[in-house]
């Protein structure tokens, strides 16, 4: 399904293949020998998404741009099942396993290998080639990639990392940050109630 998004329709290589159930919403651009699956979602909230060539969103993938953080995904790069890019860099050949998670500011490098149900965290810098370990966490620049046991480590370069102020410019001692949060990100997805869904 393609749909219209603030007055922008996507733009689709026709050598490029999307099943009929994905969504494809706004400023986005499919490059040639793209393969998108059923159920994927490639949405620009206010910023663009852009796919090289021989890109494959798996089923259930979810890739979304914001207006402060666009999308650019090279080359040969594999999306997998139920993974997640937000506002992310993923430079050329780069695979990013069955439910992956990568973060708002993040740059994954050429080669490199998320693997499954690995996290990129916020504004993290991969270098090229670098390997996330299964369920593994990969934060900071330059990226640390800690086990998850490591909780406390994560922790503590996340805080400083700072999402809700970096992501939705809240501080995180605002007293009630989940009213302001929910309230700010509502008012900016109503954006949606003028979306258009365009023929196939």
């Amino acid at each position: 399904m393609r749909i219209e998004h603030l007055g922008t329709q996507p733009r689709i290589h026709p050598d490029a293949v999307v099943a009929p159930t994905a969504v494809i919403s706004g400023d986005v651009t499919i490059g040639p020998g793209c393969q998108i699956l059923h159920g994927a979602v490639l949405t620009a909230e206010g910023g663009p998404v852009t796919l090289g060539a021989s890109v494959i969103v798996m089923e259930n993938a979810l890739v979304r741009a914001s207006a402060s953080h666009p999308v650019h995904i090279g080359d040969h790069v594999l999306v997998g099942p139920m993974a997640s890019v937000s506002g992310a860099v993923v430079e050329d050949e780069v695979f990013l396993a069955t439910g992956t998670r990568v973060f708002n500011g993040a740059r994954i490098g050429t080669g490199s290998e998320v693997r499954i149900n690995a996290v990129v965290h916020l504004r993290t810098v991969l270098p090229p080639r670098t390997v996330v370990p299964i369920g593994w966490v990969a934060v900071g620049d330059p990226a640390e990639v800690l086990s998850p046991d490591r909780h406390e480590e994560i922790w503590e370069r996340q805080h400083d990392l700072d999402f809700p102020g970096f992501v939705f410019g809240l501080d995180r001692d605002t007293p009630d940050l989940m009213t302001q949060l929910t309230e700010r990100y509502a008012s900016s997805l109503s954006r949606h109630s003028g979306d258009r869904r365009l023929e196939d």
